[in-house]
């Protein structure tokens, strides 16, 4: 028998979200005419899953695709880079509108700025964006993978010419060798999504990058661009922050209803909203799932700011989740368009599937008044980042339990 999905409806006594400003629209669009200042901008597809919508019952499914993204396979990228570009304006005493990819390439930049030395730690795509962006910009990156990571995602760091390492402790250890290495090297900076007291700049820049993908999907939604429910997965918390952020700025008098997906390894979003007294929780061990991109167990204390008040539902899912969404997006019901997403991109829609179908979530599911009305909008947030486990996983069926 299967592990369940563990849910619960957010009952956290409601709170101001001092963090919402965070994701202010007019905060979102410097993020955007960064990223379009860059030569390989394209605004990544938004995929209509109509037969999908109908099996289900619900007026509309929309899935961002993001491993078109500035050909890295992943949308993590978006964050890193515009975090990179407003650490380095404030340096320079400069607005960050004026950190174009052509000045930032540019030999008068080289001669103001020099070079800096950004770490991060990651499983794979925050740390190929962040080598990516620096290796463009002509700054150094040094990378932390924690134990068990890709080593096809570590071959795409090391070949953005990264210092990278794969280390013997979980993802939250290794954000603190990073930071602890960044303080004893000059001109070290840490790039990292998740936050805590004294470190909260740049965490919070890094979800104005991960706007760009919100405000594309919102654009590209048909009629008002409004969806009526989102379902989003999460890692520390800062890109569903970031999105749950967004669209309530965007539409602040009918938001969606907002779902946040965790791997059931790394659920402290899940724990803190079970505990529900609006305090942070946190999960320890090694943090074993094939989601690595959601293995994180210290939440994003800026993203907590804002789920706490505004999502519907966390949930907590076993691997076997993403990995039926990973099969149903790659043998799409006939009409539907073929999307390969990754095991942290998956998620979303396996879930999605499991609670119309699966009559053991009908409470879940008319809670969320999931319904003909209804249209979701989903992030595919990786491609096959890991193309072995990928096809392991879509062609052998592993993780069917």
């Amino acid at each position: 028998m299967r592990e369940p999905i563990q849910w619960t409806l957010n009952q956290i006594p409601a709170a101001s979200t001092s963090c919402l400003s965070v994701m202010a629209l007019d905060q979102v669009e410097k993020a955007r005419a960064f990223h379009r200042s860059f030569p390989q901008y394209t605004v990544t597809p938004l995929t209509q899953l109509d037969k999908l919508a109908k099996r289900l019952g619900l007026g509309g499914v929309w899935l961002k695709d993001e491993s078109y993204r500035f050909g890295l396979n992943a949308f993590k990228v978006l964050g890193g880079s515009f975090a990179m570009a407003r650490y380095i304006a404030g340096e320079l005493g400069r607005d960050v509108s004026e950190m174009t990819y052509d000045y930032l390439t540019s030999q008068d930049f080289q001669s103001a700025f020099g070079q800096a030395t950004f770490f991060t730690a990651t499983d794979g795509n925050h740390g190929r964006g962040v080598a990516w962006a620096a290796k463009r910009l002509g700054q150094k990156a040094v990378v932390h993978m924690p134990k068990g990571s890709a080593q096809s995602r570590f071959d795409n760091i090391a070949r953005e010419g990264a210092q990278v390492t794969i280390e013997t402790v979980n993802y939250d250890d290794c954000v603190r060798l990073a930071a602890a290495e960044a303080a004893r090297t000059e001109h070290g900076v840490v790039i990292q999504d998740t936050a805590w007291e004294g470190y909260e700049k740049i965490p919070s820049w890094i979800m104005q990058g991960y706007g760009t993908m919100a405000s594309e999907a919102a654009e590209q939604l048909p009629e008002s661009g409004r969806p009526t429910h989102v379902f989003i997965q999460a890692g520390v918390g800062s890109l569903a922050g970031a999105v749950v952020g967004y669209f309530v700025n965007r539409f602040p008098d009918a938001p969606p209803k907002f779902v946040v997906l965790e791997a059931r390894a790394a659920d402290c979003l899940y724990q803190g909203a079970v505990a529900g007294d609006g305090a942070p929780r946190t999960v320890g061990g090694d943090l074993k799932t094939i989601m690595a991109g959601l293995a994180c167990g210290e939440p994003c204390t800026i993203a907590w700011d804002i789920l706490r008040t505004h999502a519907s539902a966390f949930l907590s899912c076993p691997d076997w989740v993403s990995a039926r969404g990973m099969r149903m997006l790659a043998a799409p019901l006939p009409g539907d368009p073929a999307v390969v997403s990754g095991e942290s991109g998956a998620v979303g829609i396996g879930a999605l599937s499991v609670l119309r179908e699966d009559p053991v979530y009908s409470e879940l599911y008319k809670a969320l008044e999931l319904d003909e009305n209804s249209r979701v909008l989903l992030f595919s947030t990786e491609g096959d980042t890991d193309p072995d486990q990928y096809r392991r996983i879509v062609w052998d069926g592993a993780y069917a339990e």
